[in-house]
């Protein structure tokens, strides 16, 4: 029983940490003071996940590791990484929710890597969730042609995800290419959400389907078993390149380095840039 309620626990609070993981995505939609609220929120959720999944550090040093297992340990190292990044940035803008914090780190730094990791900790939050998604539905084996079918059916919805993710300018904020996040601040609240939602959707897909082909491989029989996972990301992938090359892909007027104003309109667009903290 008592195994039962820290299950139960781990699920809200995971349920929670991705809904507060979209929130803090629609900036636009949030605001500022809530934005910092919520990643407030974010770090003392996550402290809570480490907390409760304790064990899992206990294991690193122990038994065999095999391409699932490197895979996993690598995308939850590197999301804890980023997301400590993010808040301890987020901390050193901070206007509201903790304020004594303010330039504790350089501001140009800051505003930087605050932009950067936000991103690589949604793409990586995206990969974890997925990574976990065979294990989650374990119990469904005897269920194989309802899973195939769900998994082709999230297909063009992954796609359509990585697509929105392209078109929206992120790879250029992963790589340090802008300076200030392009946010169209006249769109509606439920699109934001719907949009950030189907981006987070494409990278678990993409997790799951590297779960997959993982699991796969390391069984002896079911080799070609491996095919089916990597066919289906590789068909995710296919519908983003064919969205890319013939509705576009990068958004218009995403702005240079040579951008002066953090708070700049992109003329005719409605769409603003935004670097976090406004205080200089």
């Amino acid at each position: 029983m008592r195994g039962t309620k820290k299950r139960s626990l781990r699920l809200i609070v995971d349920l929670c940490m991705s809904l507060l993981l979209l929130c803090l995505m629609a900036y636009q939609v949030t605001g500022e003071e809530l934005h910092e609220w919520f990643g407030i929120g974010m770090t003392v959720l996550l402290i809570l996940h480490h907390v409760l999944n304790y064990k899992w550090y206990a294991t690193l040093c122990k038994g065999r590791y095999n391409a699932y297992r490197i895979v996993t340990v690598l995308v939850n190292t590197l999301l804890l990484a980023s997301i400590g990044l993010t808040a301890a940035c987020g901390m050193a803008m901070s206007s509201y929710a903790v304020p004594f914090l303010y330039r504790f780190l350089k501001l140009s730094f800051a505003r930087q890597y605050h932009l950067a990791m936000s991103f690589w900790s949604f793409v990586l939050m995206g990969l974890h969730l997925g990574l976990h998604i065979p294990a989650m539905t374990a119990g469904w084996n005897r269920y194989g042609k309802v899973k195939a079918v769900v998994s082709l059916l999230f297909v063009p919805l992954a796609g359509y995800g990585l697509w929105l993710f392209v078109k929206a300018g992120i790879p250029d904020y992963l790589f340090f290419r802008t300076p200030f996040a392009f946010l169209d601040y006249e769109k509606p609240a439920l699109q934001v959400f719907a949009e950030n939602l189907a981006m987070l959707t494409g990278f678990a897909f993409l997790g799951a389907c590297c779960a997959g082909f993982c699991k796969a491989i390391q069984r002896k029989g079911r080799k070609l078993r491996a095919l089916l996972p990597l066919l289906l990301a590789l068909a995710a992938l296919l519908i983003c390149f064919l969205l890319v090359r013939f509705k576009g892909g990068l958004q218009d007027n995403v702005p240079s380095w040579g951008v002066s104003s953090p708070s700049a309109t992109v003329p005719g667009t409605g769409r603003k840039m935004t670097g976090g903290s406004q205080k200089m």
